[in-house]
């Protein structure tokens, strides 16, 4: 076994706090990196709360792991020591359903195993995330990240990235096509960024006037205050698409309104209560309401190389392992441009 340190919460009531622990050896098929890098994702938070479905405690939170490659399997044949390395929110699947053979691991038939608070396909020990030192992932689920890329700001890219990345990219939203994106938060400042590299007109919809600006600065061309009736009246009926990044309450109806007719509007965020969506607000007009995961493994690269090569990152600020807690308190109140990333030495 692979002696690992961490930041851990015991239970659902306990903050985190150091914590050391095994990691099964590296397999034939494994990659064992060291991490240099992990985001901090508001599933984090809900995950060591229990707000989802009861947890595997103690629960090593973190999806957004960047690092350095310190050892291989003998059958490895994409990495070597020396590597740099990242992995996501999922680290194994079943590989042989409908699903995976279409590179769509993410909606695996037979559930893909989650980075953390999961167990291990074979069930012999859960999983454990980022907030840690070091990390062995199967050869498959490791992806590749070019030398000379900000390592911290990409690191958010392995779940806020791929998260609007490929419904962005499923729905084909691109030149000619006026995107609107719900919320500018960690996954709505990547929601911008993406909707103007592909050509998009890109509006922010948003609840705080005083986001504007920094709206504007991300590249979006327009935003509505969504709580001024008159700018909502006036940007009715005028979206191709919508994506929403909310993971707070919101009306459904209400946005569905900005759609155009045949208009999508794309769930990324987790709302903690089921939205109320009448139906005249998709029969007029023939509207769509729809949702979106990440993205499989292969569209996941796709897209980091994208960034590379477009020069796209995540809009951070980089924290010390202790302030941990207090970045999930300053989350919870909107107080982050955009992403929070442990830098992990301090651990």
């Amino acid at each position: 076994m692979i002696k690992a340190k961490a930041y851990a919460a015991r239970d659902e009531k306990t903050d985190l706090a150091p914590w050391d622990f095994e990691r099964r050896e590296v397999g034939p098929h494994d990659v064992q990196f060291d991490i240099l890098y992990c985001g901090v994702c508001h599933s984090d938070l809900h995950q060591i709360k229990n707000d989802w479905f009861p947890g595997i405690f103690p629960m090593v939170p973190g999806h957004e792991i960047v690092g350095r490659v310190v050892k291989v399997g003998n059958h490895v044949t994409k990495f070597k020591v020396g590597d740099l390395a990242a992995t996501g929110c999922m680290v194994d699947s079943c590989q042989v359903c409908e699903n995976c053979k279409q590179d769509l691991e993410q909606y695996c038939l037979e559930g893909s195993t989650q980075t953390y608070n999961s167990m291990e396909r074979d069930g012999s020990m859960p999983t454990y995330g980022g907030y840690s030192s070091t990390i062995v992932v199967r050869e498959e689920f490791v992806l590749s990240l070019k030398e000379g890329v900000d390592l911290a700001a990409v690191a958010p890219l392995l779940c806020a990235g791929i998260t609007t990345y490929s419904p962005l990219r499923h729905w084909k939203v691109g030149k000619g096509h006026k995107l609107a994106v719900l919320g500018l938060g960690g996954l709505g400042h990547m929601g911008v960024k993406f909707g103007v590299a592909f050509g998009a007109e890109v509006t922010v919809l948003s609840t705080s006037p005083a986001k504007e600006e920094d709206a504007k600065k991300l590249g979006a061309h327009h935003f509505v205050v969504t709580k001024d009736p008159e700018q909502i009246k006036a940007a009715m009926g005028t979206f191709d698409f919508i994506l929403d990044t909310v993971s707070a309450p919101h009306d459904f109806n209400m946005y569905l309104s900005l759609l155009r007719t045949n208009g999508v509007m794309i769930c990324v965020g987790v709302p903690p209560e089921p939205a109320q969506v009448a139906a005249f607000s998709l029969l007029g007009g023939r509207k769509s309401l729809a949702g979106s995961g990440i993205g499989g493994i292969k569209e996941t690269q796709e897209m980091l190389d994208f960034c590379a090569e477009n020069n796209i990152v995540s809009d951070i600020e980089l924290i010390d392992i202790k302030d941990v807690t207090e970045s999930y308190k300053r989350m919870e109140k909107g107080d982050v441009r955009y992403r929070f990333v442990i830098d992990m030495k301090t651990l």
